[in-house]
C-alpha cells in the first residue's frame, strides 16, 4: 500500500482523541444526532439526502452492497432501511469506537445490517457513503489530517466498485469552530479527480456548511 498505508498505520495517535470524544459525547446525548455532534436532525437527515443520489437507477433496485464507513449508532441504515436500495441488500457500517458500534448492535437488529469496529474498508462493497467521519480532528496538525483523509479515500476507494459519496465540512462556512476540519472543495474535487476517478462532481446544498463529493467507476 505504499503511502497510503503509512498513514493509516500512523493514524491511530490522531484518532484516539476523536473517538474519546465521540464517546464522551455518546454517554451524554446516546444515540441521537447530539450524540454524534450533529447540529440537530434535520441536517443530519438533509445530507442523507444528498449522499443517496450515488445511487444510480440500477442500484434502486436493490441487491447491492452498501458500506457506511464513520456509521456511528447506525441513522444511516435508519435512513435507507425502507428504501428501494435497500431490498435483497447488505448494509456493513464500519467505525473506529467500539461504543458507537455497541449502540448501533443495540438498536438494529436487521439482518441485512452488519456492524463492525475498524478504521478501514475489510471487504469490497458496490458502494461506500461517508458522512461527517473526518469533521473532527481534536486539534490534530491540518497538514496529517489532510493525508489522513486522503490516504483513507484511496483505501475505500480500492474497496468500491461503483461509488464512493463523502462529505467535508466547507472552508468558506460562516461559522467555524475549534476541533473541527475545514477543506476547500475545489482541493479535494482536484484530488478525487487525479486519485481516485475522472468521474467525480462537486455537490453544494446551502445551508449545509459542508460540501459533498462524488465519484464513479467510469463505465465503458
Amino acid at each position: 500500500m505504499g503511502w497510503v498505508g503509512d498513514v493509516l498505520r500512523s493514524s491511530p495517535r490522531m484518532l484516539t482523541p476523536v473517538v474519546r470524544a465521540y464517546e464522551r459525547r455518546l454517554r451524554r446525548y446516546g444515540p441521537t444526532a447530539q450524540g454524534v455532534f450533529w447540529k440537530n436532525r434535520e441536517w443530519q437527515l438533509r445530507r442523507y439526502v444528498v449522499l443517496e443520489s450515488i445511487f444510480d437507477d440500477l442500484a434502486q433496485a436493490g441487491g447491492v452492497s452498501i458500506h457506511d464507513f464513520g456509521c456511528g449508532y447506525g441513522p444511516l441504515f435508519d435512513y435507507l432501511a425502507e428504501k428501494p436500495v435497500m431490498h435483497r441488500s447488505r448494509y456493513i457500517g464500519t467505525d473506529m469506537s467500539q461504543a458507537m458500534i455497541d449502540a448501533a448492535k443495540a438498536r438494529i437488529a436487521d439482518p441485512r445490517a452488519d456492524f463492525v469496529r475498524g478504521v478501514a474498508a475489510r471487504e469490497m462493497t458496490d458502494f461506500t457513503l461517508v458522512s461527517g467521519t473526518y469533521n473532527m480532528h481534536m486539534g490534530a496538525n491540518t497538514d496529517d489530517w489532510t493525508d489522513y483523509i486522503r490516504a483513507s479515500l484511496r483505501q475505500l476507494w480500492r474497496h468500491t466498485r461503483r461509488g464512493l459519496a463523502f462529505n467535508l465540512l466547507n472552508h468558506d462556512a460562516a461559522e467555524k469552530f475549534s476541533g473541527l476540519y475545514y477543506a476547500d472543495p475545489a482541493a479535494f474535487l482536484k484530488f478525487a479527480h487525479e486519485n481516485l476517478s475522472p468521474e467525480a462532481e462537486l455537490v453544494l446544498d446551502p445551508p449545509l456548511p459542508d460540501f459533498t463529493i462524488f465519484v464513479r467507476r467510469r463505465t465503458t
